[in-house]
């Protein structure tokens, strides 16, 4: 398993940090959002997946991965 973090503008509320959260495990992978640091911390079997297409099903919420 690999473990990153990501910077992620655009959530403010509980609603940002389950679109965020849903669309990590909608992609394969199982993701934790800090919306205080705005970041999201995601572990993922890269053979199943890759960052960008986590970073893609972020953005394709609306938020921004910085």
């Amino acid at each position: 398993m690999t473990k990153v973090t990501l910077k992620v503008e655009g959530m403010s509320c509980g609603h940002c940090v389950n679109a965020v959260e849903t669309a990590v495990k909608q992609a394969g992978a199982v993701g934790t959002v800090d919306l205080a640091s705005g970041t999201v911390t995601i572990e993922y079997d890269e053979n199943a997946v890759t960052l960008e297409q986590l970073k893609q099903a972020i953005e394709d919420q609306g938020y921004d991965v910085v």
